[in-house]
């Protein structure tokens, strides 16, 4: 008999909550919720997550928290990432969090996040390639997966991150030297561990950037995830939407189809990440995952 479970993912950006039915094909979605909580704006190193921040954090899961209780579900798996497990006020958050909304939030480290990222992947891919290769540009961190005939075999978790990068640096110059920067050095790791990743592989791009290009070369006025989901667009489109959209102020692009609120002045970082590692590697095409963490957690045996 099947039964309700929840999943959270709740990562630097946005929040992400599913109530699905269990199943032997794996998970039926039932509700899904999605929230821009911008958890790492505001971040500093000495003081961690900013006050404003956690309050929009709380009370975005104060809300979650009803819709579970909504469905009555007994389990619920929810996670965070890179904003929280770098901060030195992180644990106190969690416990904060517990004690307002009874959601047990789990910090997972870099491994953990691309290992259920890619369960949430293959889930919702088409067609499964011998080698794969899953991009997730997060709001904190970047986790970059290679995998074949579905297990992972090279994990690197880079501190590059939309919030991160906008907020941490002035001009779109100083943004695209440091990216270019870590990429290398990724693909100095990837030499060393005599992985060669190619344009030959297939390369998945999963969260908020990916899913955004999508919409915005779909032209999407309402989001829809069916539509999203592994739609392929070309590196020369990526590089047409960052050059249309990076000379115009924030406020501008949210007139541009398929630009979501609080994804303004992010989706430059973002773009800078995933044209960069095409670039480096030799990617045509993108395809986007609507599918990532969130499904991962759902279909993780994780208590």
């Amino acid at each position: 008999m099947n039964d309700y479970c929840a999943a959270i993912d709740f990562g630097t950006n946005t929040a992400r909550l599913l109530i699905a039915v269990r199943s032997a094909s794996g998970i039926v979605p039932v509700r899904v919720e999605r929230e821009i909580v911008r958890l790492g704006g505001g971040f500093t190193d000495r003081y961690g997550l900013s006050a404003e921040a956690r309050e929009r954090g709380l009370a975005c899961l104060h809300r979650f928290s009803d819709i579970i209780s909504e469905y009555g579900v007994g389990q619920v798996l929810a996670s965070a990432t890179s904003a929280v497990r770098d901060a030195v006020n992180g644990r106190a958050f969690v416990d904060e969090v517990f004690a307002v909304t009874g959601i047990n939030l789990v910090v997972i480290d870099g491994d953990a996040e691309a290992r259920l990222t890619l369960k949430g992947v293959l889930s919702g891919l088409d067609i499964e390639p011998d080698k794969l290769v899953v991009l997730d540009v997060g709001g904190g961190s970047t986790e970059f997966t290679v995998s074949s005939h579905g297990s992972p075999f090279f994990i690197k978790s880079m501190p590059i991150g939309v919030v991160r990068l906008t907020e941490g640096f002035r001009t779109h110059t100083a943004m695209i030297e440091r990216v270019r920067s870590v990429i290398d050095q990724l693909g100095n790791d990837l030499s060393t561990a005599g992985i060669l990743v190619s344009g030959d592989s297939e390369l998945v791009g999963t969260a908020g950037t990916a899913t955004t290009i999508a919409a915005i070369k779909l032209e999407m006025v309402d989001y829809d995830y069916r539509k999203v989901n592994n739609f392929n667009v070309s590196r020369g489109d990526i590089a047409e939407i960052f050059q249309r959209l990076s000379p115009l102020p924030p406020q501008e692009r949210l007139a541009i189809k398929g630009v979501e609120k609080g994804r303004e002045d992010l989706i430059i970082a973002g773009l800078v990440i995933i044209t960069t590692v095409m670039e480096r590697f030799g990617f045509e095409y993108l395809k986007v995952s609507d599918f990532g963490l969130l499904e991962g957690l759902a279909l993780s045996d994780r208590e």
